[in-house]
Formats: structure tokens, sequence, C-alpha cells
């Protein structure tokens, strides 16, 4: 670390505040950084020893306006990894370096505990440079630009993986393809009873799904795929050179999965250990303006839009709340009293135990429809509006706290991205991959999803096609060659299978 002495000493100070309201973390390394520097990290998402791209290049240009140009700063970067790595801008006053330093530790204590991210390396940073290493090394043997070309179309597609993947144990155990799905299994009785205990429409039934069952494995593959990154790796026609940067982008789009997945918690349980040790344990009297100010700007919220460091903080503390006086459990749901409702409490000083426990099971979409309910959208003023089609102004549609939570999971659901499926991978008996879009009411960005299907085509070598919806009529869209058609189609009706 390259902290000031009066840094260091803030550091250890709030360390030790954190420990002791039991926040528990990994060693975490704190540096020091100009704006130059600090935005040249960011734009490498953290990494500063990741290979080299012309997307980072860009990613730092905005960064570097929007600073200059006063529209944007950053005030606190953090890495999940053992140890953690955090980076603090030397312009920052010591007020905000405190804040940022107390945020930091609780981002740390969320990367540790939260189970979402417990499949994560936590030597990523090691990782990183391994895999900048590879990049590298790769260029200089086949030359920059087709190296350059490839890793292009590998990140067009790096959301198309199967974000429960990590979770999830599927078995691997296959019939003899050779001998069919085989004979029934009966179960043991006596000759005059074999009527009665197997009878012959339940044998019937069985063996229909075991034929099922075997005519499904003989699919390529066996099951739709939501892992597209996995299929070509495994089936692609790619040299080891394209094996080795695909595997590589697939494994970091699976460690930047949780962050995803946990964004509005994550940056709450920030939020609410900044604003607890600053409030309670960290500031100076002639501190607590700049304090308020700051912690007001990062909790400020546009008007149709959500700040996650708002709903994430203020649904801890309604936690806390309830917990504390006893607003939860069968007595409460089922109390009718509006006037015992509202003086309810019953004093047992739950709230803190409940929010570690919220901490470390849960994730965005467990969160928000566990613990938001109606008292907490009134408070917070959530509502959902529609545009008057007379006035063309935005109107209160609704003020239920099912259907506020329905359109924010709605958004949070699969990283707010897509559900695409490999569905056949040899489509028309000639080799041909077929995705399909799950459609859930809204259709496919057509500018994205030509270059996503002309990135497909690179890596699989011959015509990819997508089944979606477009005006409410299935459509197939095709590339070859890098051209794109499209034909009307029916909806296979494979499109709603999924992975059991």
């Amino acid at each position: 670390m390259n902290l000031t002495p009066d840094l260091e000493r803030a550091r250890v100070e709030i360390e030790g505040y954190a420990r002791d309201y039991g926040l528990d973390f990994f060693p975490t390394i704190f540096e020091l950084v100009d704006h130059d520097q600090l935005n040249e990290v960011a734009s490498y998402g953290g990494f500063p020893v990741r290979y080299p791209h012309w997307r980072f290049g860009m990613e730092y240009d905005r960064l570097q306006k929007g600073y200059t140009y006063g529209l944007s700063k950053i005030y606190e970067l953090v890495i999940n990894n053992n140890p953690c790595y955090a980076y603090l801008m030397k312009s920052n006053s010591l007020v905000d370096q405190k804040l940022v330093i107390a945020h930091v530790y609780g981002h740390c204590d969320f990367f540790k505990n939260n189970a979402f991210f417990a499949h994560t390396d936590r030597k990523m940073m090691d990782r990183m440079a391994n895999h900048g290493t590879i990049i590298r090394r790769a260029m200089e043997r086949h030359g920059v630009v087709e190296v350059e070309d490839f890793l292009d179309a590998c990140l067009s597609l790096d959301n198309l993986i199967d974000p429960h993947a990590p979770a999830l144990r599927r078995p691997h155990g296959r019939m003899d393809e050779e001998s069919g799905p085989g004979e029934v299994g009966k179960l043991p009785s006596k000759g005059y009873m074999d009527g009665f205990i197997n009878p012959s429409e339940h044998l019937h039934k069985q063996r229909e799904k075991q034929e099922e069952s075997h005519q499904r494995l003989q699919r390529f593959p066996a099951r739709p795929q939501r892992d597209v990154l996995k299929f070509l790796l495994d089936h692609a026609p790619l040299r080891r050179w394209q094996q080795e940067i695909l595997t590589l982008v697939r494994e970091e789009s699976y460690y930047f999965v949780p962050q995803g997945q946990t964004k509005i918690m994550n940056e709450g349980w920030a939020s609410y250990w900044h604003s607890t040790m600053m409030t309670r344990k960290i500031l100076k009297d002639s501190e607590v303006i700049d304090f308020a100010d700051h912690h007001a700007g990062t909790l400020a919220t546009s008007p149709g839009r959500l700040n996650p460091y708002k709903l994430g903080i203020e649904l801890f503390r309604d936690i806390e709340r309830r917990w504390n006086m006893g607003r939860f459990g069968k007595e409460w749901e089922e109390c009718e009293n509006l006037d015992e409702k509202m003086r309810w409490n019953r004093d047992l000083g739950l709230g803190r135990e409940k929010i570690f426990e919220v901490r470390r099971v849960h994730n965005d979409i467990t969160f928000v429809d566990s613990f938001m309910n109606q008292e907490f959208c009134d408070a917070q003023k959530f509502y959902v509006y529609r545009t008057n089609p007379r006035t063309g102004q935005p109107e209160v549609a609704s003020r239920d706290h099912r259907l506020v939570k329905e359109q924010i999971l709605f958004g949070l659901s699969n990283l707010g991205n897509p559900l695409i499926e490999v569905q056949d991978g040899n489509h028309n008996n000639r080799g041909e991959l077929l995705l399909t879009h799950r459609f859930e009411g809204l259709e496919l960005d057509l500018k994205f999803t030509e270059a996503t299907l002309q990135a497909l085509e690179r890596l699989w070598g011959r015509p990819v096609h997508v089944e979606t919806k477009l005006d409410d009529k299935g459509v197939l869209l095709t590339c070859t060659k890098g051209e794109i058609s499209s034909e009307e189609v029916t909806p296979s009706g494979e499109t709603n299978r999924s992975d059991p």
C-alpha cells in the first residue's frame, strides 16, 4: 500500500470498526492513484494486468471525457480477490477517503460471505495476468489482426452463458443408445396379482416416457443448452489457440456473473455500513456536512430509473427495523387490525442478525422478491407508471407492490439479457447451428442480433439460425456468409424446453 500517513491511520481505525461490527473480509490492499490511473484501471474492469484490447481503450476514453467535463467521477473501485484490491483517488478529500474505505470494507465482506460468490476464483488477479500472457503469445505467433478479430467475436458473445451453471450439478449418465430404451421396470408380484400391481395402462405410459427420453438423447444436444460458449468449445471447429481464447473469455464471464446477480445487495450492503460507521464512529463535527452532501448524492434517484445504492440500503434498513420490531412471521401476516399493526413492536432486537443472514444467502432477485412489501413501496414511493396516450405524460398506473416487484424482477432476470439456447447443432442435417430465443414479451434488438449471429457463424464455421418472435410472428433469422436473412416460421414447440 502507498497510503499517506493520515490515510493509513484512517484505514486502520476504520478496519477496526468494521471488524467490531462483525464484518469479515479478506486482507484488503489499498492503492492511491490519480484520476488518469483510476480511469485506466476501471477501463480494464479493475484488472490492470488484463490482456490488451481496443474496447478497453474506448472505455478509458469515455471515462476520461466524463471526468474532464464533470459528468462522472469514480470514487471507489474494489476487486473480488484474495487479497482484495481497492483503489483510492488522490484528489478526493479526507472525508471522501474515509467514506470510500468504509464502503470498501462492506464490499469485501460481501464478496467473502455471499453464497453467490462462493464459486468465484479468489486469485483472479493472477488468472487475469495469465490470460494476458496467453493473448500476447497468440498475437506473436498468429498475428495481432487475426487474434484481435477472433477475440472481438468471442467478446461479442460473452453473455451467452448460463448464470446458474456454477451452482448446478446435472447427472451425466446416459442409457445405452445402441440397445434402445430397454424394458419397463415392473414391481415384483405374484402372477395372479400382476395385472393389479402392474396395470397395462401404467406400463404403456412408462414405455412411452422411456421412448421419448431415448429419442431426446439422439438429439444434438440432448436438451437445449443455455451455455452457448460451452457448446462452442465442445463442438465448434476451433484451433487450439482459439479454444484457449474462448475458454478464458468464458471464465471471465462467469467470474463477473455474481456481481451482476447481486448489484443491488452489494451496493446496498456497502452503503449501509459506510453510513453506519461514518455517522456513529468516524465523522468529526467539521465533516458532517460534506459527508451528508456526498452520501445524498450517491443515493439520489432520477425519475424512472432504479438506483441500486438507494434500493439496497433502504431494503436492508427496512429488514433490520422489521426484525427488531417483530414485524414478520405468521402472527404479523395474519393480523388484520391496522391500528395494532401501526403500534406493533415486539422489541425482539433480531434486525442485525437478520441482515447478516440475508447478506449471506440471497441474490438481487430473491432479495427484492422476499422483502419488498407494500409498506416498503409506499414509504419509498415506488409505483408503476404508464404514459398517457392522450397527453403523452407519465402517470401512476398502480401502487400495488406486486406489480412494482414484477417490473424490477423482469429487468433482473438472466442479468437483463435475452434467454438464448442451443436447440440443434445439426440443423437440417447439414451441421448448421439452431438457437432459440425464449420469448418473454420483449423482442430481440435486431442490430445486436445480427452482430451476434455473424460472430457465431465465424466460430461455428457454418450457417447459424435463431428462432424468435417479431410482431407476434415466429421468425427464423439466418446468417450465411455474414449476410442476414429471415423467414416466417411456425414456432417449433421446443422453445420452452429447458434443462431440468
